[in-house]
């Protein structure tokens, strides 16, 4: 039989989760809908097949979302599934993100080989990162420690650090969840300690702006309390046009019909970093997130930021 609706994916362990997890969602929903109207297609995206360097050195936000987003362009893929912090803050035109999954828990998570918590590691002890926000971070709580590139899905990097390439690592605690491998996990470090990325844990379906009838399949997934975070923290990111290339870290929060962000933007070395916080209503997320930003980036001054990106350049 033909499919109804074909769901774009990433082939990572974590990303097929992802789609499977939207594709379970619309049945769920709907109840017209079948397991077999529904087929999930793994595309193989530019950060899927360059592995071997930094993602600031070859192109930061947008290498794992362009070829998705040509087969929604060419019809060959009705929706396509996310990891939302990859996503650039600026969609194509004729692209729309009609859907945020509602978000696992944003922090992220340390797996150090011998255990024990960040605190624990030894003077001088390599910790493998691919994340120019985690490293950043890692190092202005930890300047004595040697931090690597460490590029790769979640199962790739647990090997990796198995296998004795680095004392610890870092992920993403909600990737670790979903893959059932939190347990992993030898400390899960505070917003505190280290702030999420933007968007960090959430999950969004990207579709065609002109398509109704997956707008319409895709609207009762929708979660509000996500959408307004996300929509912040990444109006915080725009303000600041932060990509790979920048260690920027961004989380909101919710209460009721109140919405606090935390944002900062750091040095690569972490010994420099500029903060905001700011509230209002749930309404004004994305006012939220532009004021942050741009007061973000008054305060680090654009010299600041030019210089990391002519660092990462050089």
């Amino acid at each position: 039989m033909q499919h109804s609706l074909k769901i774009g994916t990433r082939g990572s362990p974590l990303a097929l989760w992802q789609a499977h997890m939207v594709r379970d969602a619309l049945l769920a929903a709907h109840s017209h809908l079948s397991p077999r109207s529904i087929e999930i297609v793994t595309v193989k995206t530019t950060g899927d097949k360059i592995l071997d360097r930094p993602l600031a050195e070859i192109g930061g936000k947008g290498l794992f979302t362009k070829e998705l987003e040509d087969g929604l362009y060419s019809g060959a893929l009705d929706c396509a599934v996310h990891s939302t912090k990859d996503m650039p803050t600026h969609l194509p035109d004729g692209l729309a993100i009609d859907c945020f999954i509602k978000r696992e828990d944003p922090r992220d998570a340390l797996i150090a080989a011998n255990g024990g918590c960040l605190m624990d590691l030894p003077q001088g002890a390599v910790v493998g990162s691919a994340s120019l926000r985690r490293q950043a971070q890692l190092l202005a709580l930890r300047p004595d420690l040697k931090v690597i590139s460490f590029r790769g899905n979640v199962g790739t990097r647990l090997k990796k650090l198995a296998a004795g390439a680095a004392d610890a690592t870092l992920l993403a605690y909600a990737g670790m969840k979903r893959l059932g491998v939190a347990e992993k996990a030898t400390d899960i470090l505070s917003t505190d300690q280290m702030l999420p990325a933007p968007a960090q844990g959430a999950v969004c379906v990207e579709c065609r702006a002109d398509d109704p009838r997956i707008a319409d399949l895709l609207a009762p997934l929708n979660d509000a309390p996500t959408a307004q975070a996300v929509t912040a923290e990444r109006a915080f990111l725009a303000a600041l046009e932060g990509n790979c290339r920048t260690p920027i870290a961004a989380l909101a929060t919710i209460s009721g019909s109140r919405l606090t962000l935390v944002g900062k933007v750091l040095s690569l070395d972490g010994a420099a970093c500029f903060e905001e916080r700011r509230e209002g209503t749930v309404l004004e997320a994305a006012a939220i997130g532009h004021a942050a930003g741009m007061t973000v980036r008054q305060k680090a001054g654009e010299d600041f930021l030019k210089a990391i990106a002519l660092e990462q350049m050089g």
